[in-house]
């Protein structure tokens, strides 16, 4: 067991889930005061588990876990989308005070392109980003989704963004793997964005285009972020494999091929504060080895970048893959081993399995995590 010393610093932190209530709230009809207190658990928890953060999501689907002018209330907290809760109140307002009284740092979890989900029916709110863009609204795989092409949606949420750092005490801004989406196996239909680009001289490939619209929207959020607030962190959390094949051994989804995501970029270039590369996968079988992987993801942070690697806790129940608890332990371990390098802390999915403390988990995250201790300095911030 890899322990720390008094003075080492270690991010800790879950994922608070809000799209379709996976963590929290568990009722989208319950009180504000039955809302609040189930957030207080939760951050009564981490505190006493000595983490150190929480990733909380306060934009699942083009909605709003807070006070907006920009975007609609979601349906995920009162039930009715584009509805004020009642009485009203700010739910980060709210996770903001509460989280720092105790130590905590707030990451606000942003999704920038999804805009309904697949098994949803509601009619959006007029002030919807899909009903702002309606002809960059697309319907793929049952799911919303806007272009991420499309220069008048990568600006909207930048300025959803910046009103965010501006009125809130966040930390940082959090973004997950969900760019363009995950493939049904049919074309995402972006021919006429991408039409248009070519009749203005662009001469990128389509693949190669979708990435630079990805990195295009990175990069004008850092830029944003750290001008209102320089110290406001910017993290994202891509899918755990950049590429199939690389490192040597590993297989699976290609987040650079199939999502369009060239998240080593982002690291190597600095276009992130950290990156928690999902790494939902075991350490002994090759294939998709958490370790490999990790070693291989510290390896790429060319200016220094923090690397807090994504941990599937949910693996661990017994209705999904079951896993020994033990196999958490060792991940984590095993990112302390490599600490060195910059691997600085684990970032769990989600709080769920913790709150549960399904197979004892927070027994075993008391052992490893038995002092308080900062989060990781950022000296180029």
């Amino acid at each position: 067991m890899f322990s720390l010393g008094p003075r080492q610093e270690e991010f800790r932190a879950p994922w608070i889930a809000t799209v379709n209530n996976i963590d929290w709230p568990s009722s989208r009809t319950a009180t504000p005061t039955a809302q609040q207190a189930e957030l207080i658990n939760i951050l009564d928890t981490v505190q006493r588990l000595n983490m150190n953060a929480v990733v909380f999501q306060i934009r699942p689907v083009g909605d709003a876990f807070y006070a907006s002018t920009l975007e609609p209330w979601s349906l995920y907290l009162t039930g009715t989308h584009g509805k004020a809760p009642s009485p009203l109140w700010d739910p980060l307002t709210f996770i903001t005070t509460e989280a720092h009284k105790r130590n905590i740092e707030v990451h606000a979890w942003l999704n920038p392109y999804r805009a309904r989900m697949s098994d949803a029916t509601y009619t959006l709110a007029p002030n919807h980003m899909a009903k702002r863009f309606p002809k960059y609204a697309y319907t793929y795989n049952k799911y919303i989704w806007m272009d991420p092409g499309a220069i008048e949606v990568q600006q909207f949420i930048c300025n959803v963004t910046e009103d965010i750092v501006s009125r809130y005490a966040v930390d940082s801004i959090h973004m997950d793997d969900y760019f363009y989406p995950y493939s049904d196996g049919t074309e995402f239909p972006d021919a006429k964005t991408y039409k248009a680009y070519q009749q203005t001289g662009g001469k990128l490939s389509k693949s190669d285009w979708r990435r630079s619209n990805v990195n295009n929207l990175i990069q004008m959020i850092y830029t944003r972020i750290h001008a209102i607030k320089p110290k406001v962190k910017f993290g994202i959390s891509p899918f755990g494999i950049w590429k199939s094949g690389v490192p040597q051994g590993i297989t699976g989804l290609s987040s650079y091929d199939s999502l369009y995501c060239d998240s080593r970029m982002w690291l190597e270039q600095g276009l992130v504060d950290y990156l928690t590369p999902q790494l939902y996968w075991q350490i002994d079988p090759p294939a998709q080895s958490y370790s490999a992987l990790l070693k291989w993801w510290i390896g790429e942070s060319k200016k220094g970048r923090h690397v807090y690697p994504g941990n599937g806790v949910y693996r661990i129940r017994p209705t999904d893959s079951n896993w020994p608890v033990t196999e958490i332990v060792r991940q984590i371990n095993i990112t302390r081993s490599m600490r060195d390098s910059l691997a600085l802390g684990n970032v769990f999915f989600s709080v769920t399995q913790i709150m549960q403390n399904v197979k004892g988990i927070q027994t075993e995250l008391a052992k490893l995590y038995k002092q308080k201790v900062a989060v990781p300095k950022m000296n180029w911030l």
